[in-house]
């Protein structure tokens, strides 16, 4: 006798079903966590010493590997731009075509790829854990606001310092560019940095920063919601924070998309 349940036409829709009802699922506690961490902040339900403490690990934790990334990746755009320019004359444009890509997208998206890989999974993973092991639930059970004392100050760290940590990688990526400038194409540093100045405008540098904002607020708040709704044991805890990581990626590169269309389109 044919059973439906068993082809493998059937077996694909039915995974694509459950796909698309998690994606719509996690939207939607994603809004709604959204909603209530913003009435938390509005109403001054936050908790100053976790906010401090989640600041520490949002701003100094990601900071070593912010600044060796955004270096490493505009030490070799410089290294292939550089001698090119040199090539047609234009080895003078180096410094305003390293601070426009620097600027405007480099350091912001690769600090912000640095923060998910070490503090968001760290976010999704430490509260995966708790909602396990039912820590959240108690918090519930005793009356305890567990989004006012465990999303909200990750939330608020996420937008007060990744622009920070957007600045010193900016800067730090600037630097690199123009030493290996020096190096590959025999710029002198003075024309390097008298350049930069060219490419550099207020209303870009406060773009970014804006941008670099909603970047750090949106990985805590998937981080957080990942980690928050998570349900059964080890295995699940893994789940959830590859689950944010990628929520995380798939967030900022979408945050870029709106940004540029919207501010330079």
């Amino acid at each position: 006798m044919f059973e439906l349940n068993k082809t493998l036409t059937y077996q694909s829709l039915m995974l694509l079903k459950g796909e698309i009802e998690d994606f719509i699922a996690t939207v939607g506690n994603i809004g709604v966590i959204f909603v209530e961490v913003v009435k938390r902040i509005f109403s001054f339900k936050i908790n100053f010493k976790e906010t401090i403490e989640q600041s520490k690990r949002f701003a100094f934790d990601s900071l070593p590997i912010s600044l060796t990334i955004v270096g490493m990746t505009s030490a070799i755009i410089a290294m292939q731009l550089a001698p090119e320019l040199a090539k047609q004359g234009g080895a003078d444009y180096t410094g305003t075509l390293s601070a426009l890509v620097m600027v405007r997208e480099l350091a912001t998206i690769m600090s912000g790829f640095a923060i998910i890989s070490m503090v968001g999974s760290s976010f999704a993973s430490e509260l995966a854990s708790m909602a396990v092991t039912e820590q959240i639930n108690a918090m519930t059970v005793l009356k305890v606001d567990y989004i006012s004392y465990l999303i909200v100050p990750r939330f608020l760290a996420g937008v007060v310092f990744m622009p920070c940590v957007f600045i010193l990688s900016a800067v730090f990526g600037l630097i690199c560019a123009g030493y290996v400038s020096n190096w590959c194409a025999d710029l002198s540093l003075l024309n390097y940095y008298t350049s930069l100045w060219h490419g550099l405008y207020l209303r870009d540098i406060f773009i970014a920063l804006l941008k670099a904002s909603f970047f750090g607020g949106t990985i805590a708040l998937i981080s957080c919601v990942h980690g928050c709704f998570t349900h059964g044991g080890a295995k699940e805890v893994g789940l959830a924070t590859t689950k944010a990581v990628v929520w995380s990626f798939l967030g900022i590169a979408v945050w870029d998309f709106i940004f540029a269309s919207f501010f330079y389109l």
